[in-house]
């Protein structure tokens, strides 16, 4: 007898569909929500360089390259030109305040002097004849009024006499009158010489004192065209170290050339040139340091040139205490030429990772090994460190190498 079966619902192919649709539909919604989909990339990791994040003082400074300099130079420039008759001291020659350095000859400039003395002593005695006929004008006018007055000593009693005796009718008219009239014709003529005399004593003084001041102008002119000729001799105005071209007798030397200069070797500078980007940055008193034989040595600019020449400007930089010992003018130093005041901030080492990201990101390690891509904010650099101002905390270990590499990929699997 027949029998009827009854279908089965759960059947072995039915869960086994049932548990693919599962997994399919699991591995789907991992996907869509927890899975990593950044782009990825294999690289060894001991062909990256990796810093840690650290915390500490930041110096804000640049490394500059100066060059010693004698503090004081003295340059030598020909007051006159002419041809060189004798070299004294050779360059690199310690000279004292008054050594002669050069002898130089110029006949045109020997013959043009004593032309100009002559002319000098011609207007000299020139001035002293004017003077001379002055005095003696003065002379005479004074002589002038020496004999009216001696006439008048002798008409005024005769005019009083004969004006006591006209009253009593004991000399004629006629008599009287030309007493009188002599008397009186010597009166105004004294008056009118006298004003003259008095009139001409003022401008004679004036004049006089414009002939003293001539003569004075003069007899210095005189002295200094004398000196002209000592111009030829070349002497050292201070004492130093003569630095000079070369230069050989007979060689001709132009009025205003520059030949060398006398260095003091007591004291140095150093001559720094620094990049313009730093110009706004740089002002008197900012301080730098440099080690020399393994001493450390201190700087402070003292001056500077703002003039930009192929990029750079330069400052002269002083030494804060006494000039070290050795030293050579022309050596070069390193210096570490520090901006502003140090303070605690948290830093990176500084790597070639900037230039590819301009410092906006970095790929940072994390729990697993691998290195993620991770947005930051740097604020100043000196040679050594970054300072970071957002994005990372200390402890935290950075690539800082570079990566030109890694394209466009944001995790890192490090092996």
């Amino acid at each position: 007898m027949d029998r009827k079966l009854e279908k089965k619902t759960w059947t072995a192919k039915k869960i086994a569909y049932l548990l693919g649709g599962l997994v399919v539909v699991a591995v789907i919604i991992y996907q869509l929500g927890f899975a990593d989909h950044r782009s990825t990339m294999n690289v060894e990791r001991d062909r990256l360089s990796i810093a840690t994040v650290s915390k500490g003082e930041f110096t804000d400074y640049i490394l500059v390259s100066g060059q010693i300099e004698p503090a004081q130079t003295f340059f030598l420039d020909a007051v006159e030109g002419g041809m060189v008759a004798d070299v004294i001291r050779e360059s690199g020659a310690l000279v004292e305040k008054g050594d002669t350095i050069l002898a130089l000859t110029n006949s045109n400039l020997q013959l043009d002097v004593m032309q100009r003395e002559t002319m000098l002593y011609e207007q000299i005695n020139n001035l002293r004849q004017t003077r001379l006929l002055l005095d003696q004008n003065d002379l005479n006018q004074q002589g002038q009024l020496a004999e009216i007055d001696y006439q008048i000593s002798l008409l005024e009693p005769q005019f009083k006499r004969f004006k006591e005796l006209h009253s009593k009718k004991l000399v004629s008219d006629r008599e009287f009158e030309e007493v009188k009239e002599q008397y009186e014709y010597n009166l105004k003529r004294r008056k009118l010489t006298y004003e003259s005399y008095k009139n001409d004593s003022v401008a004679r003084s004036i004049q006089l004192a414009q002939l003293r001041n001539s003569e004075r102008r003069m007899q210095a002119s005189l002295t200094g065209v004398g000196k002209i000729l000592n111009n030829l001799i070349i002497t050292a105005p201070i004492a130093g170290q003569l630095a000079m071209e070369q230069i050989e007798i007979g060689q001709a030397i132009n009025p205003g050339q520059r030949y060398g200069q006398i260095d003091v070797m007591d004291e140095f500078k150093v001559r720094v040139p620094i990049d313009e980007l730093y110009l706004p940055r740089i002002g008197r008193g900012l301080k730098g340091k440099f080690t020399l034989s393994g001493q450390e040595h201190e700087l402070e600019i003292s001056k500077i040139y703002p003039t930009i020449t192929n990029g750079r400007f330069e400052v002269d930089m002083v030494f804060t205490g006494e000039s070290p010992k050795g030293i050579r003018r022309g050596q070069s130093v390193r210096i570490r030429l520090e901006l502003g005041d140090s303070e605690q901030s948290l830093l990176i080492p500084t790597g070639g990772f900037f230039k590819d990201t301009g410092g906006n990101w970095v790929f940072v390690l994390n729990s697993s090994g691998n290195a993620e891509k991770r947005n930051i904010r740097l604020g100043r650099k000196n040679p050594e460190y970054y300072e970071v101002l957002e994005g990372l905390i200390e402890g935290e270990k950075v690539i800082v190498s570079g990566y030109e590499n890694f394209g466009n990929n944001e995790v890192l699997e490090l092996r």
